[in-house]
C-alpha cells in the first residue's frame, strides 16, 4: 500500500483491508477472472477498515460475475445492500456469503439512513455498489452513497469495471465534502474512461 494513498483516509480507519477466504476461494478468483476473458486489476486499495466503493459502468449481468472473480481472488471481504426479499431460502445463504445486508424499503427510516446505521454498526464494512442503480442507460446518478459517505466520514474509492480493456481500474480516495454534485462529478471523472459490456448503455 503506498503512503500516498493511505494519508487520504482518516486515521481512525486505517486498518487492514477486511480479508475473507483462503487459497482455494483465491485460486477459483484467479480462475474466474482468466475464463471471463483474462481481467486484471489496476491500482491499490487503501488500508482501511470501512470504505464505499462505487463500481461503475454497470451495464451488465457479466458485471456481478467479474467483482465476485475480483473480490474472491484478493481475498476482499467485500459487502452489498439488497433488498430484503432477496434474503430467503434457498438463497439467502449464498447471498449473506457474498456478502449481502438486506435493505427493507417499507421501513420509516430510508435507505441512506440504514446505511449509516450499519457502519455505525459494523467495525468493519466495505460496500460495493453500482451508483447508476440500474444496467439501463440513465441520465442521473444516484448520491445517496454520498450522503452516506459525507454523515460517516468513510472515504469513497470509484472503481471502473473495464471492458474494453479487460481491466478493474481502482482509483485514489476520497473524502466527501458537502458539495455533493460536485464530489459526484469528480467520481463519474475517475470512471469516465471505462467502457462498459453494453457501452450503448452509458
Amino acid at each position: 500500500m503506498s503512503q500516498d494513498v493511505n494519508e487520504k483516509v482518516p486515521d481512525h480507519l486505517l486498518a487492514p483491508l477486511p480479508q475473507r477466504g483462503n487459497k482455494v476461494s483465491r485460486w477459483l478468483g484467479r480462475l474466474g477472472m482468466r475464463l471471463l476473458g483474462g481481467w486484471q486489476v489496476k491500482g491499490t486499495l487503501p488500508a482501511t477498515r470501512q470504505a464505499i466503493i462505487p463500481v461503475a459502468p454497470h451495464t451488465s449481468n457479466w458485471d456481478f460475475f467479474v467483482g465476485v472473480s475480483v473480490m474472491l481472488a484478493l481475498g476482499l471481504r467485500l459487502s452489498f445492500f439488497g433488498k430484503h426479499t432477496l434474503f430467503r431460502f434457498p438463497i439467502n445463504g449464498i447471498m449473506r456469503w457474498l456478502g449481502g445486508i438486506p435493505v427493507d424499503r417499507r421501513k420509516s427510516q430510508g435507505v441512506v439512513e440504514q446505511s449509516i446505521e450499519a457502519f455505525e454498526q459494523r467495525d468493519e464494512l466495505i460496500l460495493a455498489l453500482a451508483p447508476e442503480g440500474t444496467r439501463r442507460k440513465v441520465t442521473e446518478w444516484k448520491k445517496g452513497f454520498l450522503h452516506i459517505a459525507k454523515a460517516t466520514g468513510v472515504p469513497v474509492i470509484p472503481v471502473a469495471f473495464d471492458f474494453s480493456r479487460k481491466t478493474v481500474d481502482i482509483a485514489e480516495p476520497m473524502i466527501i465534502s458537502d458539495d455533493i454534485d460536485d464530489e459526484l462529478a469528480r467520481v463519474k471523472a475517475a470512471v469516465a474512461h471505462a467502457q462498459g459490456k453494453n457501452p450503448e448503455h452509458v
